[in-house]
């Protein structure tokens, strides 16, 4: 087995990365005007996303992606996307600045769109897959989205709302039926055509990922060109500090490829997986679901280099490597993000793939998931921790309620500013008000301290969520819900914790004198209006009101002490 290589230290890492920024013509960092504000950025950074085809054809024949029995190459990766470009521009009128719906399964085709959309200088929506016909119509109404490409699931989600809404439905992968179009007929409209000639401003809107947030109803954040190739590049620049420090030799050992069971329409999917897999030429192996026995047959098959997942994901294959008694040497980096991996994970992890280094990230979508990093030895020192900012453009503070940055080791709200920073929530100006400062913080809503080393640990949130496997709930919007039972006169939902999710979703109910609802009469009703992962699998029944503090809210710190002390002790 091969043993994992020396790691260098922070310092050391920090100071080639800024080497990096001045000999790399593409990585020169100096100050510019991003959105009005002048900032930090790669000053000759693409000037948009298109560059990502030009990677493509770099790494050539290359396998881009397998899913099943489809193998496609980068250049193939490339071709079809620039059809799906030509296609939709021919076929359906996409201009600069039309917004495309997507919503599929993670799928080559998938990627196709991703990338064919942004070729066509469209906006892409990423749409959750597990979203209700409910919450699809919201978005699509939100956003204005008038074509919508997806699986046949989503579009029987989405067809009651075609005519209200004026859609055109595009069957993305086949067998769907009373669609306006396939993405096969798309692709065929536009092959062989060269990539559209178009004018994209660096600073132009590429995409728009909807984001659970205390305030109800998914906001949706528009996210800039910049902002993705801030992040492409940061993430680029952090390896090839890593390769310069380990002897200018490659960190880890054979072709890089990647297993891709986070869902692309997250950014740590879209972002870290995909699109940093496509500039970096590393193969992506996608599953269908999420599955640990299938994931550990493909890490062989496939001989996967590296797993990025939410932390369950990674217990699982460990659990899973170890029941078979196989040791998955091929593996070298098992990373982490959208919610915080226990510190008994990184220690069993360690245990059982020697060979591997684990990791941990913490970004938002606001953020274009550009944040913090923790990894090689310094997450087996400090695997509490979120990591120190990506170098070089990307900066957090912790700040108190009066907007004073804290001392070393106290804690406050995390503030980040970065060019990769979103523009605002659509539609929702004083929402961004709330978020964004006049120079471009944004306040996270998160609570963490710094240490005496610049690495971040996140101890806290301030806004009202719960954070199931990754995937952000919000409180309000699932007591929205339940208020609309005619049974229920008040509702609170908290997070339980939970070893394998990190949280569940928990609900205490007061309901109306006399009435008898059952758990699974309560998660009937909530069927149609929530997806399944907010739909609470903890519920308490209140004998009296809600405890409610001086303002007349309900208290949840004392709700939670009240119902969670023996879960929390346990």
């Amino acid at each position: 087995m091969a043993q994992r290589k020396p790691a260098p230290p922070r310092a050391q890492l920090e100071a080639i990365a800024k080497q990096v920024t001045q000999a790399e013509e593409v990585l020169n960092v100096g100050e510019t005007d991003v959105l009005g504000v002048k900032q930090l950025a790669y000053v000759n950074a693409p000037p948009d996303l298109r560059f990502l085809l030009a990677k493509c054809l770099e790494h050539g024949d290359a396998e881009a992606v397998v899913f099943e029995d489809q193998r496609w190459t980068f250049n193939e990766l490339a071709g079809k996307s620039v059809a799906v470009a030509n296609g939709l521009i021919e076929k359906h009128g996409v201009t600069p600045g039309t917004r495309v719906a997507l919503a599929m399964r993670n799928s080559p085709e998938w990627m196709a769109v991703f990338l064919g959309v942004l070729a066509a200088g469209g906006v892409i929506v990423p749409m959750n897959g597990w979203w209700t016909s409910e919450e699809m119509a919201f978005a699509l109404k939100d956003c204005e989205a008038k074509i919508v490409i997806a699986g046949g699931r989503q579009i029987e989600r989405i067809r009651p709302h075609k005519d209200a809404l004026g859609l055109t439905l595009i069957d993305g992968r086949g067998g769907a039926e009373d669609v306006d179009d396939t993405l096969a007929a798309v692709m065929a409209a536009g092959a062989g055509k060269p990539l559209p000639e178009i004018e994209i401003d660096t600073d132009s809107d590429f995409a728009i990922f909807y984001t659970s947030g205390s305030t109800g109803k998914p906001k949706g954040a528009v996210l800039t060109q910049r902002g993705a190739v801030t992040t492409i590049l940061s993430f680029a620049l952090l390896g090839a500090a890593l390769r310069l420090a380990n002897g200018d030799q490659d960190f880890t050992d054979g072709t890089p490829s990647i297993l891709v069971c986070l869902p692309l329409f997250h950014c740590t999917g879209s972002h870290a997986v995909f699109m940093l897999s496509v500039f970096s030429g590393r193969k992506m192996v996608l599953m269908r679901k999420w599955d640990p026995a299938v994931a550990v047959d493909l890490i062989q098959k496939e001989k996967i280099t590296d797993v990025t997942g939410v932390p369950t994901m990674s217990h699982e294959i460990v659990l899973e490597a170890e029941r078979r008694g196989v040791t998955l040497d091929s593996l070298q980096s098992l990373g982490t993000g959208g919610a915080k991996r226990p510190e008994a994970h990184v220690k069993k992890i360690n245990e059982v793939f020697p060979q591997a280094w684990s990791a941990s990230g913490y970004g938002l979508t606001e953020t274009n998931a550009l944040g913090t990093y923790n990894g090689l030895a310094e997450y087996q020192a400090k695997p509490g921790s979120a990591g120190a900012p990506l170098p070089a453009v990307t900066f957090i503070k912790t700040v108190d309620p009066e907007g004073n940055e804290t001392p070393v080791g106290e804690p406050g709200e995390v503030w980040i500013q970065s060019p990769a920073v979103f523009r605002c929530y659509l539609n929702q100006p004083e929402a961004t008000a709330d978020v964004l400062t006049e120079d471009r913080w944004f306040r996270t809503g998160d609570v963490g301290y710094i240490d005496e080393d610049g690495f971040l640990f996140i101890v806290d949130r301030i806004k009202d969520m719960v954070l199931r496997g990754g995937e952000n709930v919000s409180c309000l919007e699932v007591e929205g819900a339940l208020a609309k039972h005619p049974d229920i006169q008040e509702a609170a939902v908290i997070g339980v914790p939970d070893e394998r999710l990190g949280e569940t979703v928990g609900a205490a109910l007061y309901l109306r004198e006399g009435a008898n609802l059952s758990d699974e009469d309560i998660r009937a009703f909530l069927k149609p209006h929530l997806a399944a992962f907010k739909i609470p699998e903890t519920i308490w029944r209140m004998d009296e009101p809600l405890p409610r503090g001086g303002t007349s809210k309900i208290d949840k710190p004392g709700l939670r002490k009240m119902l969670l002390t023996d879960k929390e002790s346990t």
